[in-house]
């Protein structure tokens, strides 16, 4: 591909970033975090309280995108067929039918997905990690891109359960979203205030321009330091006192898993082609660490006792983890 050919898919990621702007105030954080999983099939998990845009944000995304779209709302009484689908008995031709559930679908926002119990969170497992689901006993493949973008109310409200550790190690990001500033909350109001029909976005992105992207992204360059640097990073997860965090230590249970190191890669790459560079730089890593290693943390009872969550872990361990040469 040709460096103005590269330019203009750059520029056209600032056109979505824009476009979704016209709708959404603020969040451009949520915003980047979900491009970088689009364009690396990383799966996404966005956590915050009701009424932060999350679902708008997803909605207005997926309309910029040339994809099919589905929505998923979790409840309690939902069932694994009413995600992937089921077979149906025809009495016209006297055999079962398969009858495909949403998740077939290129981009799937599961809304509040720990509002349903665990069953039907697992049977979300096989499609995000295989990109394929089985009904009866066919397997299917699902469609290019498959990305997964899971919202969730903070697990202390009522009403929700915990999401299995390995179906959040599937999460590529974890996104904690909080409250807008003054003056973005200040133009929120003043835009919903307005009765009338709503902006509808352009679509700006397709299928080719997305798998155009991440093969431009596989072609970004980062250094040998800086993949040493990211095994660092992960194993001091795992063994937190030989790099200096004695404290820390004390509240790990387990480290995360070699998903977050292929996680932390490919995000530093697409950050960096986001940006407009060919090559990664530290800071690529530093600014995704968080959003990659927070989430793969299993914290023990006395972090919780202590007020110490896996983000603070992570903090320290960019502070204590040098980049050497």
């Amino acid at each position: 591909m040709s460096e103005i050919e590269t330019i203009t898919l750059q520029h056209k990621i600032k056109q979505v970033q824009e476009e979704i702007a016209k709708v959404v105030v603020g969040q451009e954080y949520m915003l980047n975090r979900l491009l970088i999983g689009l364009f690396t099939g990383g799966h996404i998990l966005l956590e915050g309280v009701p009424g932060l845009a999350k679902t708008l944000t997803v909605n207005t995304l997926s309309q910029v995108l040339d994809l099919n779209f589905k929505r998923i709302q979790f409840t309690p009484d939902l069932l694994p067929s009413d995600l992937i689908g089921t077979l149906i008995f025809n009495p016209k031709i006297g055999e079962f039918q398969v009858k495909k559930g949403p998740i077939f679908a290129n981009i799937v926002l599961a809304d509040e997905i720990n509002r349903t119990p665990a069953k039907v969170q697992s049977a979300l497992l096989e499609a995000m990690q295989e990109k394929q689901v089985t009904i009866g006993e066919e397997t299917y493949k699902l469609d290019k891109p498959f990305l997964v973008l899971a919202t969730q109310n903070p697990v202390e409200q009522e009403g929700t359960y915990p999401l299995p550790e390995a179906q959040v190690d599937r999460f590529m990001l974890k996104i904690n979203i909080s409250y807008l500033s003054k003056e973005e909350e200040l133009e929120i109001m003043r835009r919903m205030s307005t009765i009338g029909n709503p902006y509808s976005p352009k679509t700006i992105l397709s299928k080719e321009d997305i798998s155009m992207i991440s093969s431009e992204i596989n072609k970004v360059q980062i250094s040998d330091s800086l993949e040493k640097y990211i095994i660092e990073l992960v194993f001091a997860t795992r063994q937190p006192k030989d790099y200096g965090l004695k404290d820390e230590a004390e509240y790990i249970s387990y480290g995360v898993s070699p998903r977050a190191s292929i996680s932390l890669n490919r995000g530093a790459k697409t950050m960096a082609f986001m940006n407009g560079r060919d090559y990664v730089l530290p800071d690529d890593i530093k600014e995704i660490s968080s959003d990659v290693l927070a989430h793969r943390i299993l914290l023990n009872y006395e972090a919780e006792a202590d007020g110490i969550n896996s983000r603070q872990i992570v903090e320290s361990i960019l502070k204590k983890v040098p980049l050497t040469k």
